[in-house]
């Protein structure tokens, strides 16, 4: 689904992401650990196509299509999509016609999709203006139901959301990931449980109580290291923090080796 191949990245003449070898497969969800300023949130933007993060060497292949250097609405159409840590505001745009837009040509229920994020007494108002922390990402939610994309990217789904709004959060997440076919997928590869592929960055991990992640890794100082299954890293770095990730860098040893040498 998605191929990262030696991706470096900079922000103005700052060198952010050194070398991002990542490979996620079609129904694969990836978790991204990381502390603050290590080049996760770039990651993603890059992905997306945002200006201001440019590719300086690497590539970046979507089901099959390079689209390094592809615009940000191109990707949107083959099949990407992101839930915001902090998305924009929009004044004189309403989000129940953002989700409209977001379907494209397909015809969907919106007040249906937004009874299920309890979001359909928001549609008539201007998009993010005045929303709490879960309302926002209670709307970043609906769009990405209405898109279904083959790929979400999913950027602290956590930040800024209460414990009852992270039940609702994580449950959406989930069913955007394993009961919600993409909507590049036929009828006969649904029947066969065509399922969506993830990217999500995490810092406290909550949102692993609710999706089913299939491998891990940490950026470091925009460097990937110790891949392991998420709920080890999770262990491993809430013990002894993002220090002992150093040596993973420094060397071939695998965050087991490291675990059993603590």
């Amino acid at each position: 689904m998605l191929e990262i191949r030696d991706l470096h990245v900079c922000i103005g003449d700052v060198e952010v992401l050194k070398g991002i070898d990542l490979k996620i497969e079609a129904g694969e969800t990836f978790i991204l650990f990381g502390p603050n300023g290590s080049g996760k949130t770039t990651l993603l933007m890059t992905l997306m196509g945002f200006a201001n993060y440019t590719v300086t060497q690497g590539q970046i292949l979507f089901k099959g299509q390079d689209i390094t250097h592809a615009p940000m609405y191109e990707r949107a159409r083959l099949g990407i999509g992101m839930s915001f840590q902090r998305p924009p505001t929009i004044h004189g745009l309403k989000t129940g016609h953002l989700v409209k837009m977001c379907a494209r040509e397909r015809e969907v229920d919106v007040e249906d999709l937004a009874r299920k994020v309890n979001f359909d007494r928001f549609l008539e108002r201007d998009v993010n203006a005045g929303f709490s922390g879960g309302e926002i990402k209670r709307s970043e939610m609906l769009q990405l139901m209405a898109q279904r994309p083959d790929l979400v990217l999913f950027d602290e789904p956590e930040s800024g959301v209460d414990l009852e709004n992270m039940a609702l959060i994580g449950q959406t997440a989930r069913q955007l990931l394993d009961g919600m076919p993409p909507a590049s997928c036929s009828m006969k590869q649904q029947k066969a449980r065509c399922k969506t592929s993830g990217l999500i960055i995490t810092h406290t991990g909550y949102i692993l109580e609710y999706v089913n992640a299939d491998r891990g890794q940490v950026m470091y100082d925009g460097h990937l290291c110790c891949e392991a299954r998420p709920r080890d890293i999770l262990d491993h770095v809430s013990k002894y923090g993002y220090q002992e990730c150093l040596r993973c860098l420094d060397s071939d040893t695998s965050l087991g080796q490291i675990k059993e040498a603590l």
